[in-house]
């Protein structure tokens, strides 16, 4: 059969496809084992897939994966999409109150985890949420997610009551080949196959339902605007539970069989022990992950040289970064990429011809087979050429809509099939998109997006707090830092004298890390005797950041 590049067809039958052509050549290498070829990565997920049958696991069936970028996500992307099952995904630095509403919220019978990240322990947050083991069902109570079947756990020293990974392969004796193959020809190009929750302004994550088409689609494009072929060699230092991982990451190359070399959580270190060994050709990241690997003590010691291309997404690029990621990392050719998850999420990407102006000051031209246009956010009118408005998008990568959220639905995606992406941007004369703005309240820190609602709810929670607000500042690092301002209660007042105002900060802050994922933590809080408001009584959180970036300043002396 011919080989790659490979296009609408649907994830499951993706590897099945790269195993018949370039069934001897490198699909997935880790630093240590394993290391699979595209024939042996479909063989190990065929295995998991009817493993994964034999353990009850049905078409349509909601599976949350929690875990890290091991060798099993892949796979699992995989077996899950074989058998018909949607694959849920899981930000690693969640807490117990973040995984209780994944799971409830996508009704998922299956949950697929690890021990933990960093200093995070999954299953402590599991039993701090009231989520317990299948065998222990009998004792929960109203705190347990209802449709929640099966918690399988990868790694050593399972849990009591988990099922270890490993027993898929038994349980794959059960099920044949010719039932497998029965199942995966039930799945349809257009079926839901992965959902993955993104913020909102207002604080509620929506299930952003993702078809075979939104998703390798979308792949295929932004591989082939990289120059994608079987001789690229992808260093993946992202997370798989964005679509930047499992989009573009792992689609993005495959459907040009192209070869995977994950790290499994990001460091700078180790990236660039990656590209060094295997000698990648592409590599990805947010700006702040670049930074890091520049910064790194040893960084001229690794041969970078064989790099040229790769993406970089999250955040514009200030240009003398972007000079230096091009220069001293030897990628001429790396690109910027812009969308969003409810896009697949390709809207548009640098080609590799842009010039550094293009790179650092615009997120570039449209992919091929989507159409974008600029309106007017209150009319829905188009703005004439050059004009800024909000960009909406309209292709096959648009999203089939959130999960059991239709009134969300219908706005994000009006009945023309429009994406309104609540960025304000404008389009110049050469086609290349300018992000202006944002007409959503949302932070972006790192790459990573953060609804201040959330936040904002927690903070209200202290005893001690009347009100709060949260916004972005920026930050030289991340793009933007979380900040707060906050009215304490009257009684509370009292406290912030000069000796004790760094106190109370510290309690404010202490109180959202033992709630809210790390990165959602605000790192500068100030306090105020009112907030600025309309005169329809709307905050004005503009002139909150204003003031909180003039104060800043002022006490950095930049």
């Amino acid at each position: 059969m011919n080989g790659p590049p490979f296009h609408d067809v649907t994830v499951g039958d993706l590897l099945s496809r790269l195993a018949r052509a370039l069934p001897d050549r490198d699909a997935l290498v880790y630093a240590t084992a394993p290391r699979y070829t595209f024939a042996t990565l479909e063989h190990e997920a065929r295995t998991i897939a009817r493993g994964l049958m034999a353990l009850g696991v049905q078409p349509g069936e909601r599976v949350v994966v929690w875990a890290t970028n091991v060798p099993e996500w892949v796979v699992l992307q995989f077996a899950l999409a074989k058998i018909g099952a949607i694959l849920v995904t899981a930000n690693t630095s969640q807490r117990a109150k973040d995984i209780d509403y994944l799971l409830r919220q996508s009704e998922a019978a299956t949950l697929v985890t690890i021990r933990g990240f960093r200093d995070l322990d999954y299953v402590a947050e599991l039993e701090k949420a009231g989520i317990r083991s299948p065998e222990r069902l009998a004792l929960r109570g109203d705190r347990q997610p209802p449709h929640l079947k099966r918690i399988i756990y990868i790694g050593g020293d399972t849990p009591e009551g988990f099922t270890p990974y490993e027993q898929l392969r038994e349980l794959a004796d059960g099920v044949s080949d010719a039932e497998l193959e029965v199942r995966g020809r039930a799945v349809a190009v257009d079926d839901v196959i992965n959902m993955q929750y993104t913020s909102g302004t207002t604080g509620f994550p929506k299930g952003v339902m993702l078809s075979s088409r939104n998703i390798v689609n979308n792949g295929y494009q932004l591989g082939g605007m990289l120059g994608y072929t079987p001789a690229d060699r992808l260093c993946l230092c992202v997370p798989l539970f964005h679509c930047f991982g499992c989009v573009i990451g792992v689609l993005g190359a495959f459907t040009h069989g192209a070869c995977l070399c994950p790290i499994e959580a990001f460091d700078p270190k180790k990236v660039l022990e990656t590209v060094h060994r295997e000698r990648c050709t592409a590599l990805y990241g947010v700006p702040t992950m670049f930074i890091a690997e520049l910064e790194c003590p040893e960084f001229s010691t690794y041969d970078l040289t064989s790099l040229r291309t790769g993406v970089m997404a999250g955040a514009l690029c200030p240009e003398p970064l972007m000079r230096r990621v091009m220069t001293d990392m030897h990628l001429p050719e790396i690109a910027i990429a812009y969308g969003m998850t409810e896009s697949s999420p390709g809207i548009t990407m640098t080609p590799r011809d842009s010039s550094v102006a293009q790179r650092s000051q615009t997120v570039g031209v449209v992919l091929p087979e989507l159409e974008v246009k600029i309106v007017d956010p209150a009319s829905g009118v188009a703005r004439p050429a050059g004009g800024r408005g909000e960009l909406c998008c309209r292709g096959y990568n648009v999203m089939k809509g959130y999960y059991n959220n239709p009134e969300a639905t219908r706005v994000a995606v009006d009945a023309d099939g429009w994406l309104h992406t609540g960025d304000e941007a404008s389009v110049d004369a050469e086609g290349y998109v300018r992000i202006t703005g944002r007409i959503k309240d949302l932070i972006i820190r790192g790459g990573e997006n953060i609804a201040p609602k959330e936040i904002e709810d927690c903070l209200r929670e202290h005893p001690a707090v009347a009100d709060a607000y949260v916004y972005g500042v920026a930050d030289a690092f991340f793009g933007e830092a979380v900040a707060a301002a906050i009215r304490l209660k009257p009684e509370e007042t009292a406290r912030l004298k000069p000796d004790a105002t760094d106190q109370v900060i510290n309690e404010l802050i202490a109180w959202c890390a033992d709630t809210l994922a790390q990165f959602k933590v605000p790192r500068y809080v100030r306090f105020v005797s009112e907030f600025p408001m309309t005169a329809s009584g709307k905050i004005q959180k503009y002139k909150l950041r204003e003031e909180h970036e003039r104060k800043l300043k002022l006490k950095t002396g930049n």
